[in-house]
C-alpha cells in the first residue's frame, strides 16, 4: 500500500470508531439495547467504579435504567485515538447530564470524565472490548424543572417536547417507531 493509501484507511478507521461511540452514547441516553449492544463485542467487560462486570451484565444494568434517573444525556468531547492494527486505544471526553430523583424529587446532575476504551476491529467492524470510566468532577446543580410548563415561561407546542429520553421523539425521527 501507498501512504495515500495508508492515511486513508487509518483515518477511516479513526472515523469508524468515533461513529461507535456516539450511537454508544445515544442507545445509553435512550437506553436502546440493540444499539448499546452493536458498540461492544459480546466478551466485552466495563468498568464505571460503580459496576463492574461482563456486556451482558452491563446491559442488565444499564437497560432499562435506574428508575431514579429519568432522563439523560451523554455530550463527547475528543477522542485521542491509538491505532495499533486490529486494536486501538481511544480516551474520549465525557459530559454527562442525569435527572435524577432519589425520593426527594428529580435534581439535574452533571458528570465530567473520561471513557477510556480499548478497541478492537473484526471482520471489518470496530466495536468496544473493554471501558473504564474515569470521573473528573461532579456538579449537583439542585432541583429539576417542571418540564410541563415549557422552557424559560414558554409552554411546549407539541407532545415530542418531553424532555424525557424514554418515548423520545428522536427515535420517530429516525424511522425506529411510529409518530
Amino acid at each position: 500500500m501507498d501512504a495515500a493509501a495508508d492515511e486513508l484507511k487509518e483515518f477511516l478507521d479513526r472515523e469508524k470508531i468515533r461513529d461507535c461511540l456516539a450511537r454508544l452514547a445515544r442507545g445509553e441516553d435512550r437506553r436502546d439495547p440493540d444499539a448499546i449492544t452493536v458498540a461492544h463485542w459480546p466478551d466485552a467487560r466495563s468498568d464505571y467504579g460503580v459496576f463492574e462486570g461482563s456486556f451482558p451484565e452491563y446491559l442488565a444494568w444499564v437497560v432499562p435504567g435506574a428508575d431514579a434517573i429519568t432522563n439523560t444525556q451523554h455530550v463527547l468531547g475528543q477522542s485521542v485515538i491509538d491505532l495499533a492494527g486490529d486494536s486501538a486505544r481511544v480516551e474520549t471526553q465525557v459530559v454527562s447530564y442525569h435527572r435524577v430523583d432519589m425520593g426527594a424529587g428529580e435534581r439535574d446532575t452533571c458528570i465530567g470524565g473520561r471513557y477510556l476504551d480499548r478497541m478492537e476491529k473484526r471482520g471489518g467492524e470496530w466495536r468496544i472490548i473493554h471501558r473504564i470510566m474515569l470521573y473528573d468532577w461532579f456538579q449537583d446543580w439542585g432541583e429539576s424543572i417542571d418540564w410541563s410548563q415549557g422552557v424559560m415561561g414558554l409552554p411546549f407546542g407539541a407532545e415530542h417536547f418531553s424532555g424525557r429520553a424514554r418515548g423520545d421523539y428522536s427515535e420517530v425521527f429516525f424511522g425506529k417507531r411510529a409518530g
